[in-house]
């Protein structure tokens, strides 16, 4: 899956995975609603090759915010390992709803820039996207 939102208000690019329909409907109308032009995907290979494909068009992503857990594909440990071998500044959110994960409590160690815990508000999601947008 693979979903696109865009207006030509936005600013911001986020690349979000995600492999719950519900989650990737819900986020991507938020982002929009946020003002973000928002890139949905549902498996880490696509993630991976999203993230490629606009790196090599100079449209690079602000903000990527990795799922751990994608049963039978690549979730965010792995992806993360490739993004940051495309692109040493990547800015990657780790998203869990478990925050005993090794890879939320010490997401730096990791490769991630920070953590947006499940469930989310928009609130939230904005102030957090926000935080590391505003800090580049």
């Amino acid at each position: 899956m693979l979903i696109h939102t865009s207006t030509s208000f936005m600013t911001h690019r986020i690349l979000l995975l995600d492999d719950e329909p519900a989650i990737c409907e819900i986020t991507s109308i938020l982002l929009k609603k946020l003002g973000y032009d928002a890139v949905i995907t549902s498996k880490g290979e696509d993630t991976i090759e999203t993230y490629r494909l606009a790196l090599n068009q100079g449209a690079r992503f602000d903000v990527v915010i990795l799922d751990l857990s994608i049963p039978g594909g690549l979730g965010g440990r792995e992806v993360i390992s490739a993004l940051h071998e495309m692109d040493p500044g990547v800015t990657a959110l780790v998203s869990s709803g478990d925050a005993n994960d090794p890879a939320v409590a010490q997401f730096r160690d990791f490769g991630f820039t920070g953590v947006l815990m499940k469930p989310y508000t928009k609130a939230v999601l904005d102030a957090t996207i926000r935080s590391f947008i505003n800090s580049e």
